[in-house]
């Protein structure tokens, strides 16, 4: 089967575990997953199934939305819950001190990243060096907080949706927050309902895939690669230039089954072959007066446009 299966990963599962669960359920070899999860984090899992393994790079970009529990009064060397105390004290600051020092995080600003996490150092996953007691000296980098949203503060617990770009730990914005209350704080919870133009609420857990499956009805499950893109105009190849779409090779304006290019976001067309199977994402090369490939989607069978 070829497409994007939108998963409500649960507690317990690490990102790779989940994919591997979808992919015995749909009896596939061919999977990944978009943006991973900490183990103990759940919600949105985007996993890629055959041909759709090809949007991965295409929407990993997009901004995410996360609910958050942050715990003030503990720190631990993983910045959630999970991991081993460093410090521990009480918390004395009042809620309104707290709520403010929430808010001060929208915007950009400069994030260490946790030594447990997949950033890489010197061509190794700093949790690697983690896992042996190693300490790698970090680069902040900036990241981006579009919005922050208290739920509840009931301290020492305060409970947020934050909308944030790629790249953001919200494990480290926790830690920071705690750090500007002059405070240790951790992470104590994290569900991600958001992740591009995807939202949890559409998404089905291990369980529900798999009486799916037992109903026989697995594959309506699944969104189509060209309906995932279908932000962009679709075109068709005239039956004279097919083979040269399945081969990815560019293509000229007169090989498409058109008079007239629309305008495209990023200058991007989703091409369909003269069967109408949709086959490739191309982009508008003006320099070279045609369409040059993005990605290929090829043994699909997703008809019309």
């Amino acid at each position: 089967m070829n497409g994007l299966i939108l998963v409500d990963k649960e507690a317990g599962y690490t990102s790779f575990d989940a994919v591997a669960v979808v992919r015995r359920i749909f009896e596939t070899r061919k999977a990944g997953h978009g943006g991973t999860l900490d183990p103990n984090a759940t919600g949105l899992l985007p996993v890629f199934l055959g041909n759709a393994c090809a949007l991965s790079s295409l929407i990993s970009g997009g901004d995410k939305v996360y609910e958050a529990e942050l715990l003030l009064g503990r720190s631990t060397d993983t910045d959630d819950i999970w991991g081993e105390t460093l410090k521990e004290l009480e918390v004395r600051c009042t809620e309104e001190e707290a709520r403010k020092a929430v808010l001060s995080f929208v915007g950009t600003y400069e994030q260490l990243p946790p030594m447990y996490s997949a950033r890489k150092s010197n061509g190794k996953k700093l949790y690697e060096y983690a896992r042996k007691g190693i300490e790698i000296e970090r680069k902040a980098v900036p990241v981006r907080i579009d919005a922050i949203d208290i739920l509840s503060a009931e301290l020492p617990y305060l409970r947020f949706r934050v909308r944030c770009e790629k790249g953001t730990y919200i494990r480290a914005l926790c830690r920071d927050i705690g750090e500007r209350l002059g405070l240790p704080a951790c992470m104590s919870a994290l569900r991600r309902t958001k992740h591009g133009g995807f939202d949890v609420a559409d998404a089905y857990t291990v369980g529900a895939l798999k009486k799916a499956k037992e109903c026989g009805g697995l594959e309506r499950l699944l969104i189509p690669a060209d309906r995932v893109l279908s932000r962009y105009p679709a075109l068709k190849t005239k039956d004279t230039a097919d083979r040269l779409l399945m081969n990815g090779n560019r293509l000229l304006f007169e090989d498409l089954d058109t008079d007239q290019i629309p305008e495209a976001p990023d200058g991007r067309l989703r091409i369909y072959d003269s069967k109408d199977q949709f086959r490739a994402l191309y982009y508008i090369d003006n320099e070279k007066d045609g369409l040059s490939p993005v990605k290929m989607f090829l043994n699909g069978d997703h008809q019309g446009q």
